[in-house]
């Protein structure tokens, strides 16, 4: 992320503060999860993997900053 972008409070174009990004376990995934790191989306948890009998299906879970306290004060 540059110096002039700023994380705000909501995500861009009404995107939720919490997804879960789920798919084949290919490039197309990977730049899906890059693209929203380059968002300002951070990584929550780690990945999750799973073989449907054809292909490995992944998910990782992004949150936006803003929620990252919440997030914290719930585990206490």
């Amino acid at each position: 992320m540059s110096a002039e972008q700023k994380i705000t409070a909501a995500p861009p174009d009404g995107l939720p503060t919490y997804r879960l990004l789920t798919g084949p376990d290919d490039a197309t995934f990977c730049h899906r999860v890059s693209e929203a790191i380059a968002l300002g989306y951070k990584l929550y948890g780690s990945p999750a993997a799973t073989f449907n009998g054809q292909q490995v299906i992944v998910a990782q879970a992004i949150i936006w900053p803003s929620i990252e306290s919440a997030i914290a004060e719930r585990k206490t």
